[in-house]
């Protein structure tokens, strides 16, 4: 989350009025995240998050988020719910931008996942995946492999100002990547896509809502799964913590198995995760546009993850042996 485009009170005001939500009492930007522009808002009826969708998400993708969050809360998934205007629409425009409304979520997301949380991440997402299986739309994954070389070509001339060799360190992952190696046949279905700590809300240690869908895709499950390594299984100083792994993915695991060709191929899906955060993260870095309230994430962070996932071996260096993935 965070806030690019401004909204003036007036403005919002008129748009509020397209729906029963009460008067406005106050709004305020939410500067984290590097996405979209995002609103806290009270009203009289209650608080509510109104996002503003920005360049990066195409318009035509709106609808398949928007639904997507309705079919997973209506199958349990805990995740914000589209409110829709007197209309029945819940997409809209706003200051120039698509615009929706969303129900507010209690709770924090977490600045330093325990093991606890860790486990009930890997359960939310297994019962994500499965709640995901008879959702009738669909959305190709715009930054699985094919789409990482663009990336880098937008950001290769200025790597090296980020670190001293940077750009041939990633041509050459990018390379092997893109060798035909990338797996083409393992399960799939809805992914999350993007299921970082900041997009995981916990009321203690139990997990409360999963938000931010604006990057769910159609892709392999396990891919989903390796990000979510690369994301909530790091410590601060870059080590990969194997606690918190096998707790990810034991819990995962008893609600849904992961098969052996999932496992075989998880630290190749590790590689391509921490290299698709990484190019995402270097393009945002050099491109912040100027005054915008947001803070842009590290890339050098996910270039250290890339490193550990290239020297792994197995899904046994992740913690777990084949035989000991709980069912």
């Amino acid at each position: 989350m965070a806030v690019y485009t401004d909204v003036a009170a007036d403005e919002l005001a008129e748009f509020l009025s397209q729906y029963d939500l009460g008067e406005l009492l106050s709004y305020k930007g939410i500067a984290e995240g590097v996405e979209n522009s995002n609103f806290l808002l009270h009203t009289s009826a209650g608080s509510f998050i109104l996002t503003l969708y920005e360049k990066r998400v195409a318009r035509g993708d709106l609808p398949f988020f928007l639904a997507l969050m309705t079919h997973l809360a209506s199958k349990g998934v805990n995740c914000p719910l589209p409110v829709k205007g007197r209309d029945g629409e819940a997409l809209r425009e706003l200051a120039g931008r698509p615009a929706a409304i969303i129900n507010f979520l209690e709770g924090i997301w977490p600045r330093k996942p325990n093991v606890t949380q860790c486990a009930g991440v890997g359960q939310a997402l297994a019962k994500m995946h499965l709640a995901g299986l008879n959702f009738a739309m669909s959305r190709a994954n715009a930054l699985s492999v094919s789409g990482w070389r663009p990336l880098f070509e937008a950001a290769a001339a200025r790597a090296d100002e980020v670190q001293p060799g940077l750009r041939v360190f990633l041509s050459d992952e990018l390379d092997y990547l893109e060798s035909g190696v990338w797996p083409k046949h393992l399960p799939e279905g809805v992914i999350h896509a993007d299921l970082f700590p900041d997009n995981v809300f916990f009321l203690g240690d139990r997990l409360s809502g999963l938000i931010d869908f604006t990057f769910a895709c159609n892709d392999m499950l396990a891919y989903d799964v390796a990000i979510c390594l690369n994301a909530w299984c790091f410590e601060p100083d870059h080590a990969f913590n194997v606690t918190k792994a096998r707790a990810f993915l034991n819990a995962y695991g008893r609600e849904r198995r992961l098969s052996e060709a999932e496992q075989d191929t998880l630290p190749l899906l590790a590689r391509g995760a921490a290299i698709r955060f990484l190019l995402t993260r270097l393009v945002d870095w050099l491109n912040v546009p100027p005054g915008a309230l947001v803070k842009p994430k590290d890339p050098l962070e996910y270039v250290r993850k890339l490193r550990f996932h290239q020297s792994v071996n197995s899904v046994r260096d992740y913690g777990l042996s084949t035989s000991g993935l709980v069912v």
